[in-house]
Formats: structure tokens, C-alpha cells, sequence
């Protein structure tokens, strides 16, 4: 049974001494929830939920797999919609089909990002390819800021090149880290990165002080500045920090995807695949993947019909921010 399941969603606080650096660490477990409709495989999230909304401007993280696809056929993400948001895709293993659209035909694989951005209205697809045995990897999704949530659709495709560290490697797909630096466009600074720790080694990051980070943990018995998280857990730093240690306390390689950015103020309404600022927006956006609207565009060549959208609440949808965190570091 994976931590996910063991233990229900929800921040514990790291460290057991007032002047343990840890104490500035809360750790946020994931929950397991279905993904992609009638097909749908299990995934492990763990953003956003009720103690933390976002980190900078992620808004969503899914974490899946190694998932045999012999056994559990895979992914097939029939077209869905999105609006105000860009989704960010980073595999370890496997393959991913994508279409969009705008027109984008492309594949998702290891250490290669695919960066898509429906602001006003995008639609696509995902199905893992038919040479993919085992599938692993993250799904994340950055909240656009208000002046630019109705932004065109685009796509961007980059493999970074892996940055040698003093005990890991970096592969930086969007900000800086390392002295390398990402060419992808986004509307807000951010940090993404998979960095993997050797075993037994540890990694320090000089880091901007004004940006929250998080890291994920993928594989290995890893500590964020002291504090420990289990594989699937996602440890939180406030703004604050000017370095920041991964190490590894494991025989085997640790496997982390760190994200970072400055705090995002705004309130957001996050519902299904949309996120809007009022109970209207995501109405209006609904009402207009129902009736096939020109506002998310066909994907062409997905064998098959498209997501319908679930039903809205009865109640009306209220717009949600990070609570203030006590996790802050002065260093």
C-alpha cells in the first residue's frame, strides 16, 4: 500500500526542535483519485487540496505510475477541455500521444516537456503509446494570471539538457536552476526541474528567497532541508529561503521534481478542467464545451468521442487561495 493510501490527504509539520531548519518544511500527502473518464487510471495528487492551494503558480500535480499497461491498459484521455491554465507534462517512463486544438500532434517522453497554454479555450487528447510498457511520470498545471487567463492557445516542446551536480544531476525544464535556464515562455517566474540525488549524497541549491518551492518525491528516502518525505509526499518551503538541500539517506538513486514560484495572490475558482475567478466563469466555460462551441476547437484523430463534462455542484463555486503560512525562513 502506497503512503497515498495509507495516509489521508493533508500538511504535517517537519522537525522536532525549535532550531532544527526543518521546522520551515510542512508536508503535503497525496490522495489517489481516478483520471480520464470511463478508462480511467488511478493517479496520486497532491496539489491542490484543502491545506494548500497552490506553490506559486502550480496549481495541480499528478504523480502516476510505474504502471504495467499490460496489465492496466494505460492511458486514454478521450479530448477534454481547459481554460486559464497551462498544463505542463514530465515523464520517467514511457510515452504519451498528444494531440491539441491548435493543431499539435506530439509526443510526451522522458526527460522532455510539453508545455501547452488554454487560456481562453484549448482541447486535447492523451493516450499512451503502443510501445509503452511501463508509464510514470507527473502531470502538473500552472494558474495563468489574471491580465493573461484568456490567452491564445500555444504549445512548446523542449528536452533539457541534464546538469551535472556534486552529487545529482538537474534536468531544468522551466526557470532557472544551476546555472542552466529554460527557453520556455510562461506568464509567471517559475521553477521546474527533476533532480535526482545520488545515494547517500546530498544537493544544495543557492535559490530566490522571494519564491515558495516544493519538491515531489518520486523515488528515494529523501530530506528537504532536514526534513524527511516518503515517496509520493510533497514537502513545502515558504518564501524565505535563500538554499535549499535535497539528500538522499537510501541505497538506491532518490528521484525528485522540484517547483517553485513566487507566492500567486490572486483568488482562483479551480472546477473539472477549468479555472476562472467567479462560479460564472466556469459556467460559461462548461456551457460552451456542452454545446461544441468554436471556443476549445476539435482535436482531430483521437478514435473516439470526447469528455463530456460532469454535472456543476448545486451549491455556487467560491474562489480559494493559500491559507498564510507559518512556514517561513529567514535564511
Amino acid at each position: 500500500m502506497s503512503s497515498a493510501e495509507a495516509r489521508p490527504a493533508g500538511p504535517r509539520s517537519g522537525g522536532s526542535s525549535a532550531g532544527d531548519r526543518s521546522a520551515a518544511v510542512e508536508v503535503l500527502t497525496a490522495r489517489q483519485v481516478p483520471l480520464g473518464g470511463p478508462r480511467a487510471m488511478p493517479v496520486r495528487r497532491t496539489l491542490p487540496q484543502r491545506a494548500r492551494t497552490l506553490i506559486g503558480a502550480w496549481c495541480f500535480a499528478d504523480h502516476y505510475g510505474p504502471d504495467d499497461v499490460s496489465r492496466t491498459g494505460g492511458m486514454d484521455v478521450a479530448p477534454h477541455p481547459h481554460t486559464g491554465l497551462q498544463t505542463v507534462s514530465w515523464l520517467f517512463s514511457g510515452e504519451i500521444e498528444h494531440r491539441d486544438s491548435l493543431g499539435s500532434h506530439a509526443y510526451v517522453r522522458p526527460g522532455e516537456l510539453n508545455l501547452m497554454t488554454g487560456g481562453f479555450g484549448i482541447s486535447h487528447s492523451e493516450v499512451s503509446t503502443a510501445r509503452t510498457t511501463t508509464l510514470h511520470g507527473v502531470q502538473l498545471w500552472v494558474a495563468l494570471p489574471d491580465a493573461h487567463r484568456n490567452a491564445e492557445r500555444d504549445f512548446q516542446h523542449y528536452a533539457p539538457t541534464p546538469v551535472p551536480l556534486h552529487g545529482g544531476r538537474a534536468r531544468v525544464f522551466l526557470g532557472s536552476l544551476a546555472g542552466d535556464t529554460s527557453p520556455v515562455r510562461t506568464f509567471t517566474p517559475l521553477l521546474g526541474a527533476e533532480v535526482s540525488v545520488d545515494p547517500g549524497a546530498a544537493v544544495t541549491f543557492d535559490i530566490e528567497p522571494e519564491f515558495e518551492h516544493g519538491v515531489l518525491v518520486d523515488t528515494g528516502d529523501v530530506r528537504m532541508n532536514g526534513t524527511a518525505l516518503a515517496p509520493t509526499e510533497l514537502g513545502y518551503a515558504a518564501p524565505g529561503h535563500r538554499t535549499l538541500t535535497l539528500a538522499n539517506e537510501g541505497p538506491e538513486p532518490a528521484r525528485t521534481v522540484l517547483l517553485g514560484g513566487p507566492p500567486f495572490e490572486e483568488e482562483i475558482v479551480m472546477w473539472w478542467n477549468f479555472i476562472g475567478r467567479t462560479h460564472e466563469d466556469i459556467v460559461q466555460a462548461r456551457d460552451a464545451w456542452q454545446n461544441a462551441t468554436d471556443r476549445f476547437g476539435t482535436v482531430e484523430g483521437y478514435p473516439g468521442d470526447r469528455l463530456p463534462a460532469p454535472a456543476l455542484p448545486h451549491s455556487v463555486l467560491t474562489p480559494r487561495k493559500n491559507p498564510v503560512s507559518s512556514a517561513k525562513d529567514s535564511r
